[in-house]
């Protein structure tokens, strides 16, 4: 893509698929026009093969990026259809069904990341990476669940990389102008659907 052509966004600030974007652009020092509008993982994909300047966003080893699409795609099927599951549940039994299915997906995402930090911080090291994004857009939804439920989901005891991964990705100079605060997402939720 030529260095002068302009760069549209079109997503909804709280989003977490928007967010990932952004956050995308914003570690390719792309510049871009934003429209809060709807939106997906592919685009970082297409960020990060369009865009040289910056950190490469996916594993350069081809087996290291399949892994990280795998898990990308565990997130975005697994977990945020747990958390859906959570949100829609007709009754206690159900919410309670999902709720430990949600809690069974992020311990094996605890796993996963354990072994793929290597201790260093994030999914792929010492920097932000394409599952870092995948993974990040799940703070907001699971910051409104766990209010609305009064459920933790991420606790110490059972996922004390993801809360130390979380606190350093929402940190992040690429995320933090873009990602909504806990109490934001919740504020919006609550408006959305009209909760008090």
């Amino acid at each position: 893509m030529a260095q002068n052509d302009t760069v549209k966004l079109i997503g909804s600030w709280a989003s977490p698929f928007s967010i990932r974007a952004r956050a995308a652009l914003h570690l390719k020092s792309v510049k871009y026009e934003y429209s809060d509008e709807p939106d997906s993982l592919n685009i970082v994909q297409y960020i990060d093969e369009a865009w040289s300047s910056g950190p490469s966003i996916l594993p350069s080893h081809p087996v290291e990026r399949a892994n990280a699409r795998f898990w990308a795609l565990f997130i975005d099927e697994k977990i945020f259809g747990s958390l859906e599951a959570v949100g829609g549940a007709k009754d206690d039994e159900g919410r309670m069904a999902a709720a430990g299915k949600l809690m069974e997906n992020l311990a094996i995402l605890e796993e996963a990341f354990q072994k793929s930090s290597k201790g260093l911080g994030f999914f792929g090291g010492e920097n932000i990476g394409f599952l870092d994004l995948a993974c990040g857009t799940l703070l907001g939804p699971v910051s409104v669940i766990e209010a609305f439920s009064g459920v933790k989901f991420l606790r110490q005891e059972t996922t004390p990389g993801l809360i130390q991964w979380a606190e350093k990705f929402r940190a992040h100079e690429a995320v933090k102008p873009y990602m909504p605060t806990p109490e934001e997402f919740v504020a919006f939720a609550k408006k959305k659907f009209n909760v008090e």
